[in-house]
Parts: structure tokens; C-alpha cells; sequence
């Protein structure tokens, strides 16, 4: 993916540009690419999931941040904003603005009907190029369930879903503990039709 040239920016005036903008952008090869707005359930779930690993964290040499930190994906140039993250030791930033994360350890987000395929597919190949991330964790919206991604010693991804408000998923890298029942307060679904979806194509990919 790529910008024609009369378009192509830089990534320092995307970095410009971005630390002005009321809303915000992602960016990849020399293109600037506008993130749409969060449902009422998707904030709920992104809340909820900052404030149980804060206070899981809290004490330890990791921290979260919800929506507001950037990601720079050193190895592939993308920028972009997860949902949440999970740093631990001392965080790398780009620059001495420190808005910009170089090495998070893991990565949430909450699917939407919009960015499902994006996160699962593109956006997930950029994220395994980061060598910090040991984790990542995608959230449905519709349904009480998540899909973890755990990197193995050998560079593959362990698959372990997790459905049902009484399931949980295990983060022993940070030592976390996600309670579907406590992730989904206050989220009201949709009728649930059918069952909890195939493991993804490539989930054991390098």
C-alpha cells in the first residue's frame, strides 16, 4: 500500500500534522489514513479492559494505555493507534514528545464490523514484526468472546479463543487474568446467531 507521489508525505509532517489534529489519523507509506469514530460498546469494552490491567499492573513494571498512545511499527513504518496497550520495563518512544511507542508488549483491539478484517489480516502482520509483542488480543463486539494470539518460542502464534461471559483469557507474560464477565460490564449485544467463528487462516505464521 502506497501513496501516489503528489500525495506521498513524510512521516515527520505526518507527525506534524498529527500532533495538531483533533482526530486521528493513521499512517503508511507516505499516506495519511482517517480512523473512524468508536460505537458506544466498543468504548465500554476498551474502558473496561484499561481499568482491569491497570489494576492488575499496578505495582509492576508494566503499564497500560488506552486508545490515545501512537504505535510506530519501526519495522514496516506503519503508525497507528491501538486500542490498548501493554509496555513493561522501560517504554521507547520515538522522540522527546514521548506520544509515539516503539516497543509495546501487548496489543488489544475491539473488532468493529469496519476494521474485523484490517485488524485480523494487515494490520495483524504489521504488529508481528514489533520483536517487544508477546500478545495479541482481539475483542468482539457482538458476542461475549476473545481471541488471543500468544508468540511461542520458535516465532509461531498460539491460538486460544475464549466465549461466554463465564470464560477468561490467561496473559501469564504480564500476569493478567481477562474475565469475559467483568471485560463486557455494561455492554448490551446484539441477538446472538451462530457459533464462535474458525480459527483464522495463518495463525501459526512466522
Amino acid at each position: 500500500m502506497s501513496c501516489p507521489a503528489e500525495h506521498f508525505i513524510t512521516a515527520d509532517d505526518y507527525l506534524v500534522l498529527e500532533r495538531q489534529a483533533e482526530s486521528k489519523s493513521e499512517y503508511l507509506n507516505g499516506c495519511i489514513y482517517a480512523m473512524s469514530g468508536a460505537s458506544r460498546n466498543h468504548n465500554r469494552i476498551t474502558i473496561n479492559l484499561g481499568a482491569l490491567l491497570h489494576t492488575q499492573l499496578r505495582g509492576k513494571p508494566c503499564e497500560p494505555f488506552v486508545n490515545d498512545m501512537r504505535v510506530k511499527v519501526s519495522p514496516t513504518g506503519l503508525y497507528t493507534y491501538p486500542d490498548v496497550i501493554v509496555v513493561c520495563d522501560e517504554p521507547q518512544f520515538e522522540d522527546n514528545q514521548l506520544d509515539t511507542l516503539l516497543n509495546p508488549q501487548v496489543i488489544i483491539e475491539v473488532l468493529s464490523e469496519s476494521t474485523e478484517k484490517y485488524d485480523r489480516g494487515a494490520k495483524f502482520t504489521h504488529y508481528r514484526a514489533l520483536e517487544s509483542l508477546t500478545d495479541y488480543l482481539l475483542v468482539a463486539q457482538s458476542q461475549p468472546c476473545i481471541e488471543h494470539f500468544q508468540r511461542q518460542a520458535d516465532g509461531s502464534w498460539r491460538y486460544s479463543p475464549a466465549q461466554g461471559l463465564e470464560a477468561e483469557i490467561d496473559i501469564p507474560n504480564i500476569s493478567c487474568v481477562l474475565r469475559l464477565a467483568e471485560v463486557y460490564e455494561r455492554v448490551t449485544f446484539p441477538k446472538l446467531q451462530g457459533r464462535l467463528r474458525e480459527p483464522p487462516p495463518g495463525e501459526s505464521a512466522r
